[in-house]
């Protein structure tokens, strides 16, 4: 393990996994508010929908960019330049006249986002070794799926003392937790181990993954799996607080269920590995995950409690698929 000089090593611990529920956290302490957010830019479901959509396809492209970036650099200095835009991009978001300026915030978000998630998963790499990894990774996972449960119920409880704002000033105070222990952070990637290359190389690198046929296909077919899940971020606020009428709290409690049903996913992957092959159980999941959108569309409308258990099936592969 890598020495701290002011982080002992439950106190690295803790960090990291501080680190790995800034995404959740994101995504799902504002989403009991988005009904509120859109009549109060009065905009439709569409464009506060994309304070989602944005979110997603930036943080997906920050993970990406910053891998190669933190290789050159260091950790210390992504980390801390990250949680800087993180916490200036929430107060954007907080402070947000327009719809069109929360999207511009919520992008300058997912970098910082993403950047912090790339950093953190490095530190597990390069902090532990063995069965200490091991314990790291399952505690990360953990919260993978504690964090998304939690996060909506905080944000509903939000509301009833605050506007939707108040999740994004929560998220900016959360940055400045994790700028303080970014600080704190010894540098973990010597200087004679970083990427001695070009930066444009290393991103050349990363293309060359795409001529591997076998992991391009499980990359889309992946995709697909997540879309259906994404959507339902996307539109379940409305569709439970609009459609249906609950409050933004009753709302987070659904939200909840859902996502405590993810716990299922790798304990139902190993049980069904005892007898099909992993391209049987992608096969078997796709097949699902079609029935399961028929009864969204044939039943879903009646009511609430109704429309719950149709969508459990999306949580259930999301997370099931990560195991494979």
């Amino acid at each position: 393990m890598t020495t701290q000089k002011h982080l002992g090593t439950k106190a690295l611990v803790g960090f990291i996994a501080f680190m790995n529920m800034f995404v959740p956290l994101s995504i799902d302490l504002y989403l009991p508010a988005m009904p509120e957010m859109g009549s109060h830019f009065q905009a439709g479901s569409l464009l506060v929908g994309m304070t989602l959509t944005a979110f997603f396809l930036m943080f997906a492209l920050s993970i990406v960019f910053f891998g190669p970036l933190s290789d050159k650099y260091g950790r210390r200095k992504i980390l801390i330049s990250s949680t800087v835009l993180y916490i200036a991009s929430s107060l954007i978001c907080a402070a947000a006249p327009n719809v069109y300026v929360l999207i511009a915030g919520r992008i300058l978000e997912a970098i910082g986002a993403g950047a912090i998630i790339t950093v953190a998963t490095a530190l597990i790499k390069e902090c532990f070794t063995g069965q200490s990894m091991t314990k790291i990774l399952a505690v990360t996972q953990a919260l993978g799926v504690i964090a998304p449960m939690a996060a909506p119920i905080l944000g509903g409880v939000l509301l009833t003392f605050t506007s939707w704002r108040g999740a994004f000033v929560l998220l900016a105070g959360l940055g400045c937790v994790n700028l303080v222990l970014s600080c704190l952070l010894s540098e973990t990637l010597p200087q004679n181990s970083r990427y001695q290359g070009k930066l444009l190389q290393s991103f050349s690198l990363l293309a060359g993954f795409v001529k591997y046929k076998r992991f391009f296909r499980m990359l889309i077919m992946f995709a697909m799996l997540a879309a259906p899940y994404m959507a339902y971020l996307a539109v379940s606020s409305f569709v439970y607080v609009s459609y249906f009428g609950l409050t933004a709290q009753e709302y987070s409690y659904y939200f909840a269920v859902n996502s405590a049903v993810a716990i299922i996913g790798p304990g139902l992957y190993l049980w069904l590995k005892k007898s099909f092959a992993n391209r049987q159980i992608i096969i078997i999941s796709f097949v699902t995950a079609s029935i399961s959108g028929l009864l969204v569309l044939l039943a879903g409308s009646m009511a609430a409690i109704t429309f719950l258990p149709f969508t459990f099936y999306n949580n259930v592969c999301i997370y099931k698929h990560f195991t494979i």
